[in-house]
C-alpha cells in the first residue's frame, strides 16, 4: 500500500487561495467552510528575517492525537495511514477538533459532522493529483509516495520538514520553509 504524503514549499506560496477554492468545490463545501486555512509566518533573525504564508489542513500525523479520541471510531487510520473521517460515523461532537494540535478539522454545522482533508482519496484512485496540488498557480505542492518517492517529489521530500516537530505527532504534510 502507499503512504501518501505532501510537501508545501511555503516560500513559493503567494496565497492566492486557489487551492483551497479547489478543495471547497471538491469536496463541496459552502463559502463558510474550509478545509485549507492561511497562517503567515516570520523566518530568520534580525536583522535577516523573511516572511511565508504557510498552508495549513490535516497534517495526516502518523500518531494523531485526534485519533483515540473519536467515541465512535469516525476518526481513523485507513490502510494508506491517512488520518481520516467517516462520515457515516461521526456525531459531531468535536472532540477531534479539540485534540487538533494544528487546528485543522472544520464543524460542518449544516450536517452535524467534522470533516478535514482527505487528499483527495478518490481523485487520486483515478490517478489524478489531489486537487490543491492541481489547482496550485505557483507549483508550491508536490504529491507523492513516501515508499516510493520519484522525481520533483523526491527532489523535495529531502528538504522538507514538519512545521511543528515540537508537537511529535510525525506528520505525512510537509513544509519547505
Amino acid at each position: 500500500m502507499p503512504r501518501y504524503a505532501m510537501i508545501i514549499d511555503a516560500k513559493k506560496c503567494v496565497g492566492c487561495y486557489a487551492c483551497q477554492v479547489a478543495c471547497q468545490m471538491q469536496n463541496e463545501l459552502g463559502p463558510d467552510n474550509v478545509l485549507i486555512r492561511f497562517e503567515d509566518r516570520e523566518t530568520g533573525q534580525y536583522p535577516k528575517v523573511g516572511y511565508v504564508i504557510a498552508p495549513l489542513q490535516c497534517q495526516h500525523c502518523q500518531e494523531a492525537p485526534c485519533v483515540p479520541v473519536c467515541p465512535t471510531t469516525a476518526s481513523h487510520k485507513d490502510v494508506n495511514g491517512l488520518t481520516m473521517i467517516d462520515k457515516e460515523r461521526c456525531m459531531g461532537c468535536r472532540r477531534c477538533v479539540a485534540a487538533c494540535p494544528y487546528n485543522a478539522r472544520t464543524y460542518l454545522a449544516d450536517e452535524g459532522v467534522v470533516q478535514a482533508c482527505n487528499l483527495c482519496l478518490s481523485l487520486v484512485g483515478a490517478g489524478e493529483e489531489p486537487a490543491c496540488v492541481a489547482t496550485c498557480l505557483t507549483k508550491a505542492r508536490y504529491f507523492g509516495d513516501l515508499d516510493d518517492p520519484k522525481g520533483e517529489f523526491a527532489k523535495q521530500l529531502a528538504k522538507a520538514k514538519p512545521l511543528r516537530p515540537d508537537f511529535g505527532t510525525k506528520p505525512t504534510l510537509l513544509y519547505i520553509i
